[in-house]
């Protein structure tokens, strides 16, 4: 049976972890909200990207660009974003369960020989994707991750176009965890490169058609201009997105900890007074039978 000393210890322990918890639980809705307002702030600049592009498909012109060249798929590179830290639930075991169903699929996809190389984003995901590295699948570490800045996350980028043009990657693909709530992110899968064609084409501005542009020097050219800005806007919004869902499932993950603190504190409380209401009736029973026996 625990004495009224150890408990009083567990009840500060316990106190000193619902406070920790609470703290790191406005921490991350902090970073939540920063990354949703970068979310925000990069909605005009794709919209610009997308409203260029509407007006140049609505054209009766054809275009040709190698990022959305379509060829036989025998490589594929599945970009996988994930967190550096810990403290965020289950967030980074459902992306790597994901992860292993989008290899099946893959394969189903495109056939048993296909070559995957999977390109992790945060230490958590590299740590378990290095396990079930082989010889048909191919681990690739970079120096990207959960902080870095723009310039890298342009330059990890436009590696992965270099890639795809001197034809290392057939296709382009990446996972993440897309923000809906702070309660509900959703395992997202999007192809990066190529660049699909009836993707734009669907995300045409109907007004678009109403509104006719005068192209210069011509519409090949400013399509071919325009084309690595959407796919630029594409990763940026990715990350961020990762980013915002991180938080969110830290968010919660901090919340439940703290509401189990919270639990485990007053069922401690209702111990100790107990103990202790029980210790005071055994010293007034000793002192009552004392004074009987005088």
């Amino acid at each position: 049976m625990s004495t009224l000393r150890e408990l009083k210890s567990r009840i500060g322990s316990v106190a000193s972890t619902q406070k920790t918890t609470s703290a790191m639980k406005m921490i991350s809705s902090a970073k939540m909200r920063k990354a949703t307002s970068q979310l925000q702030r990069l909605s005009p600049y794709r919209d610009m990207v997308q409203h260029v592009i509407s007006h140049l498909l609505v054209t009766d012109q054809e275009f040709d660009s190698a990022l959305i060249a379509e060829r036989e798929v025998s490589s594929v590179a599945l970009v996988v974003f994930g967190s550096d830290d810990g403290l965020c639930g289950a967030f980074n075991i459902n992306i790597f369960k994901q992860l292993l169903a989008t290899i099946n699929d893959v394969r189903k996809q495109y056939g048993k020989d296909v070559k995957i190389t999977i390109i992790p984003v945060g230490k958590k995901l590299t740590k378990a994707a290095l396990k079930i590295a082989g010889d048909d699948l191919k681990v690739e570490t970079t120096t990207l991750n959960t902080r870095s800045g723009g310039d890298e996350l342009h330059d990890f980028t436009d590696m992965l176009k270099t890639r795809f043009l001197n034809k290392e990657y057939d296709d382009v693909e990446l996972l993440y965890m897309h923000f809906k709530s702070t309660s509900k992110q959703i395992y997202t899968r999007e192809q990066l490169l190529p660049v699909s064609y009836e993707a734009l084409a669907e995300e045409v501005d109907a007004s678009a058609a109403n509104a006719p542009c005068l192209f210069e020097p011509d519409a090949a050219a400013i399509f071919d201009s325009v084309l690595p800005l959407h796919v630029r806007a594409m990763m940026q919004t990715v990350f961020t997105e990762s980013a915002a869902s991180e938080q969110a499932a830290r968010v919660m993950a901090m919340q439940t900890a703290s509401d189990n603190a919270g639990e485990l504190l007053e069922a401690l409380n209702l111990e100790y007074n107990k103990l202790r209401q029980q210790g005071i009736t055994t010293e007034l029973l000793d002192i009552l039978g004392g004074q009987v026996k005088r």
